[in-house]
């Protein structure tokens, strides 16, 4: 098995994400604005050295358990490239977490693309040249979003780390032409009116906390009004943002998750009574409001302000980027 040599050192940048977006569970993501930055560098001399700044440091393991470097190795396994003896990662945090802005999606996105680039050429029977510094390293984009989905259990926030703009994805059920092991995202340009607000608290919530109290059945009504809004909501983020409020309502999850976040649903119910579209960003508890350039600037949390900060982070165009450093 080819090892992954010493000497070369990539630059990452993940964007954050928005899953759900109401009516598109486990399903619609959208890239945010808020990036994690890393170095990740492999070294002759043997050994793990982690260093972490920004969003939530103080509560990050800085060893073989923090989720980069673990989904590296993982990644290694899935590619067949050995691992390199001695790795030095370095992380700036610019994504808050456990806040429903898919804050381990990014972690897992950089670990595997991290693993790709650092294996540029690994595999072939001779080493490719490593790029010059400054250089963009080749990633399978479609092996990240799967690799990313399958770790973090659903797709809609890595496709979204992984491609930028607004994902839509799914997982073939393998019948009839619908076959095939990998998630499929389809990568889709946003309105360029279409811009974002998002208010962050300061309480945390874990995602699997979120997902205990989803019900396994829900009506066949409910069912059908939802497959109706995630429609029309592809439909209001690519071609007429004015069925944005309409668009986002949501009957599968959101209300059932209320008493996780009470504070969350507050907000989301003063702000729809305004006309915003708001919804639960992930699985909770900061809130997305989808709106256009132009209201944007209307779109404020009124007496609850005090309890939440507002950003304004914007759809990035792109969605992970990798450089030789």
């Amino acid at each position: 098995m080819s090892r992954v040599p010493a000497g070369r050192s990539v630059r990452l940048r993940v964007p954050a994400s928005s899953a759900n977006l109401g009516p598109g569970f486990d399903s619609i993501g959208l890239a945010l604005g808020l990036w994690d930055d890393y170095v990740v560098s492999t070294c002759e001399r043997p050994g793990l050295v982690i260093e972490v700044s920004g969003e939530g440091a103080q509560d990050v393991p800085t060893d073989e358990r923090h989720l980069v470097y673990a989904t590296m190795l993982h990644t290694w396994r899935v590619i067949g490239v050995e691992p390199p003896t001695g790795l030095r990662l370095e992380a700036v945090n610019g994504v808050p977490h456990g806040r429903g802005l898919g804050s381990s999606a990014t972690a897992i996105v950089a670990g595997v693309i991290a693993a790709q680039a650092l294996s540029f050429g690994v595999l072939e029977s001779a080493y490719a040249a490593w790029p010059a510094p400054g250089v963009a390293v080749p990633v399978d984009l479609d092996l990240a979003t799967h690799l990313a989905s399958e770790l973090e259990g659903h797709p809609d926030n890595a496709s979204a780390s992984v491609l930028g703009g607004l994902t839509v994805s799914w997982m073939p059920d393998g019948t009839g032409l619908d076959r095939g092991e990998r998630t499929v995202t389809a990568r889709i340009e946003p309105h360029p009116d279409v811009d974002v607000v998002v208010f962050v608290p300061e309480t945390q919530l874990a995602t699997r906390t979120a997902r205990a109290v989803l019900p396994a059945l829900v009506p066949l009504a409910a069912a059908a009004a939802g497959a109706g809004r995630a429609a029309l909501l592809v439909h209001a983020l690519t071609a007429d943002p004015g069925h944005l409020h309409a668009a986002t309502r949501d009957w599968l999850h959101q209300e059932a998750r209320r008493p996780s976040y009470p504070a969350t649903m507050e907000l989301v119910d003063l702000l729809r009574s305004q006309g915003h579209a708001a919804v639960v960003s992930g699985a909770g508890p900061s809130v997305l409001v989808l709106t256009t350039r132009e209201a944007a600037a209307d779109v404020q949390a009124g007496h609850l302000a005090p309890h939440w900060e507002r950003l304004t982070p914007t759809v990035p165009p792109h969605g992970a980027t990798v450089h030789v450093r």
